[in-house]
């Protein structure tokens, strides 16, 4: 498939949030009314009273947001471009972009995970659904481009988007490519999570070996065994023939599905129902996301003010969280939830105990072409945030000299250790 060349010009972005945006915040902090909870209640039923009351006041009386604000504009080098996409128009893309200091560095788009994956916004900082973000570049862009890789970016999203299906043909893989495009990048490498695992598999399924030439995932997608489509791995499954390791891995899945999955449901039958208090009430919001923060992180030291920075992005954002909902609902209609294609380029994955799901090595094997395979220690489900030198050091070791894809961009093999 031909992907038309832009002539749009790329627009420096900065995020600048209103005063009256602001007083509106803390107007509504003032009147929030908490439930009640139960004396043991914990972590059991859900996000802590005590944890989401103090964040709330800390969010009225004591948050910086103009200090947290200058510095992601400083941190993050943010640009809009103008693509037009089949069947939507002309769309400003919002995204991170900043070049290597190495000429021959790879190119990589780099595709946040959680929620909605390659985002798009028209303008402001609009924002996927809770809780991933665009913050998720912060830890890794100065490892990433320091003698590595050229070009990570980070496309956000436009509400449009939420009625299309994240699905082979749809709009998310075009926008992707033609971004890099339009960037000067004919081919390149991708990295994403969760989400990003959705869109990085399309976007290589779809123009493998032209542009896109290898990919890395982390929250690494899986196919179960059954006894048509793998044999000897369903008997193993059956008998329990495990490491602990993969034992542990498994009853990991088993939890998140039992217990961790109450948001994917509501958010994939009802959205709209839920998008009223996200976007009404900032502490349902605040609530809503802390959850998970706390919950897909492997005991990661969550600073109050890391953690309402996250949320704000939401809140403030020119739709609000409830426009970004939407897209699991698409998933959950079209059937297609668990489903990927199988690209040909090779694939690399970093898997991490706490991420949502762990499954067998063997499992993720069979849904590509997997030439680099890392286990770690610790570490959860943000891994670009939470465990970035280990991140990046993964793609060090693939991409770099020794790797199995090193030289896998035709005069880029300038992703070397540091």
């Amino acid at each position: 498939m031909s992907e038309p060349s832009t002539t749009a010009r790329e627009v420096p972005f900065n995020i600048a949030i209103p005063d009256d945006a602001l007083a509106l915040l803390h107007q509504k902090l003032a009147v929030t009314r908490f439930p009640d909870e139960l004396d043991d209640a914990g972590c059991k039923y859900g996000a802590p009273l005590s944890d989401v009351r103090r964040l709330g006041m800390r969010w009225k009386n004591g948050f910086d947001w103009r200090a947290q604000e200058a510095r992601i504009n400083a941190e993050l080098p943010m640009f809009t471009r103008d693509l037009v996409v089949e069947g939507h128009g002309t769309l400003n893309v919002h995204y991170v972009h900043k070049r290597s200091d190495v000429e021959i560095a790879i190119p990589l788009l780099f595709v946040h995970g959680c929620k909605f994956a390659v985002l798009l916004m028209k303008r402001d900082d609009d924002e996927g659904a809770g809780p991933g973000s665009f913050l998720e570049a912060r830890k890794i862009l100065p490892l990433l481009t320091a003698s590595s890789p050229r070009a990570p970016q980070l496309p956000r999203r436009r509400t449009e988007f939420a009625r299309v299906r994240i699905l082979a043909g749809s709009s998310q893989e075009r926008v992707a490519n033609k971004l890099m495009l339009s960037l000067g990048y004919n081919e390149y490498v991708t990295q994403g999570g969760d989400w990003g695992v959705r869109v990085t598999m399309y976007t290589a399924h779809q123009y493998g070996s032209k542009h896109v030439k290898a990919s890395h995932i982390n929250g690494p997608f899986f196919i179960p065994p059954t006894p048509a489509t793998a044999p000897l791995q369903y008997l193993k499954h059956k008998l329990s023939w495990y490491t602990p390791a993969e034992k542990a891995g498994l009853e990991r899945t088993r939890q998140f599905f039992e217990k961790g999955t109450g948001y994917y449901l509501e958010q994939g039958t009802q959205p709209q129902t839920i998008g009223y208090s996200l976007a009404d009430s900032p502490v349902g919001l605040l609530a809503w996301i802390y959850e998970k923060l706390v919950n897909w992180t492997d005991a990661y030291a969550w600073d109050d003010d890391e953690v309402l920075t996250w949320v704000s992005v939401y809140w403030f954002s020119r739709d609000g969280p409830a426009a970004s909902l939407r897209i699991y609902y698409e998933l959950t209609k079209s059937g297609e939830a668990m489903n990927l294609p199988r690209p040909r380029v090779p694939l690399g994955v970093s898997r991490f105990p706490r991420e949502l799901t762990v499954p067998p090595k063997a499992w993720s094997w069979r849904v590509g072409n997997v030439v680099f395979d890392v286990e770690h220690s610790s570490g959860g489900h943000f891994a670009a945030h939470e465990k970035p030198e280990e991140l990046v050091g993964d793609l060090r070791k693939m991409f770099g000299k020794g790797g199995p894809a090193f030289g896998i961009v035709p005069g880029k093999s300038g992703y070397v250790p540091a």
